[in-house]
């Protein structure tokens, strides 16, 4: 754990990686979006809360379910995409946390809180969309993060009767690189942070 990355490690993961908007027409298997929740469910959440919930829209039935929802800028790159998650956090995390953090009472500390509940479930659930991505990238995918769409609909056709509710979705794939954009420019480190 104490050795640095690689500049190839770094490029997949950062440096060099795109948001993609086009996709070649290759399959994601299964067994790989399997693969990325078993890595990302290892990055660290507070009181290891692990509020992300995931569902890997694949099926044509699914894709059906899921276009209307979509903002129209977004409705061919998601179509095209072998895969779109759901990317969503469960309000009912604390209701597990006897069992993923035994160490204290940390369910007490949501409980009854709904500001509480919301804040940690979102905060955790984005930290773990992030640990996602960086899985999938890890993992040989490419990936299309985006907002644009209507949550309460998603939310009512994929998550009816519970307490999760979607953040954002990623198209997942193999990327055409004749559909990405010009890169846009970053801050410089002063720009964004200090070191006091």
């Amino acid at each position: 754990m104490a050795q640095s990355l690689d500049s190839a490690a770094l490029d997949q993961l950062f440096d060099k990686a795109r948001t993609n908007n086009a996709w070649q027409s290759r399959e994601v298997p299964d067994e790989l979006l399997k693969q990325i929740v078993e890595h990302m469910k290892w990055g660290p959440t507070s009181s290891n809360c692990l509020p992300a919930r995931i569902v890997f829209v694949k099926s044509a039935e699914a894709k059906a379910r899921l276009k209307p929802h979509l903002s129209p800028g977004n409705v061919a790159k998601t179509m095209a995409a072998p895969a779109t998650a759901i990317i969503a956090y469960d309000l009912n995390f604390y209701e597990y946390l006897p069992r993923l953090f035994p160490a204290q009472d940390a369910r007490s500390w949501y409980a009854g809180k709904p500001d509480a509940i919301v804040t940690a479930a979102l905060r955790n659930g984005s930290l773990q969309g992030g640990y996602f991505i960086l899985a999938a990238r890890a993992l040989g995918l490419d990936c299309g993060p985006m907002g644009g769409f209507n949550n309460a609909g998603v939310d009512a056709e994929f998550f009816a009767g519970t307490e999760i509710k979607s953040n954002f979705l990623c198209n997942l794939g193999y990327g055409d690189p004749a559909g990405l954009y010009p890169r846009g420019p970053r801050f410089s480190f002063d720009e964004m942070a200090q070191i006091v």
